[in-house]
């Protein structure tokens, strides 16, 4: 195994969202390394799951549970680290995809995307950034989109709530600069995961999505293919790991020059 395959052995990683998708690529990346992971998710079979990649049963700590809930976020924060140690990175890739024109979003649908998508990321890093400040070190990285900064039709419930992700990604990291603790956004395109998967049972297409269509005034995408997970992956990777020791701050867009306008 090389320096850069082995960069996080031993050290804490806590990920949300890790049952499926860019989420459960990460964290099978991490016990590869040697990581002591801890895996939050709605998806309790899912996170069963992970324990095929944990070389040992006290590499990995799951917890099922719904990371809009601050509470039950404070606790498994306070559980992992009672039985893993101190969280030292930190990727929150937990999210919902809601499709529907403005006009036709209810409020539960509204509701439900920003608390997910937008308050669960508030919730996770306040719990672990409260315990990375007294010990002054730290790395997180969030997982927001390419649609935070380029509109989409109807999906303007998802769109803002990534919005909103990378700029309290970026307030945090400008609070949390001071105590040498590093905040970093990703910003994915058009990945094939479920959700993506979900897009494309609703009408659209790979090749559509490659393609762009201008009726919708949506690009398509310059590389001429959709990202697998392990890109996005190796984005957060990077941006968690020391490698990326005087970079924070940041939003780094991964889409294939998607949003070639931004």
């Amino acid at each position: 195994m090389s320096p850069a395959q082995a960069e996080f052995r031993g050290e804490h990683v806590l990920i949300t969202g890790a049952a499926g998708g860019i989420g459960a690529a990460l964290a099978a990346r991490l016990l590869a390394q040697g990581a002591r992971v801890t895996a939050l998710d709605l998806d309790a079979g899912g996170l069963q799951a992970l324990m095929a990649h944990a070389s040992a049963p006290d590499q990995l700590f799951t917890q099922a549970l719904d990371v809009s809930d601050s509470h039950a976020v404070n606790a498994a924060v306070a559980d992992a680290e009672a039985r893993l140690g101190p969280i030292e990175r930190l990727a929150c890739v937990a999210g919902v995809l809601q499709m529907g024109r403005v006009i036709d979003l209810d409020d539960a649908q509204w509701s439900r995307t920003l608390a997910i998508n937008a308050g669960g990321v508030f919730n996770t890093c306040r719990a672990v950034a409260r315990r990375m400040v007294p010990r002054r070190r730290g790395a997180i990285v969030n997982v927001s989109s390419n649609a935070a900064s380029t509109p989409r039709a109807s999906m303007a419930a998802y769109a803002a709530s990534k919005a909103a992700v990378t700029q309290l990604s970026r307030c945090l990291a400008l609070e949390l600069a001071e105590h040498g603790i590093r905040c970093n956004t990703v910003s994915p395109g058009s990945t094939d995961t479920e959700m993506q998967r979900a897009m494309w049972r609703q009408g659209s297409s790979r090749d559509a999505v490659i393609a762009g269509d201008a009726a919708s005034y949506r690009l398509g995408i310059p590389l001429r293919k959709i990202a697998e997970p392990d890109d996005i992956v190796e984005s957060i990777l990077f941006l968690l790991s020391d490698r990326a020791g005087h970079i924070t701050l940041h939003d780094l867009r991964v889409d294939g020059g998607a949003t070639l306008d931004q």
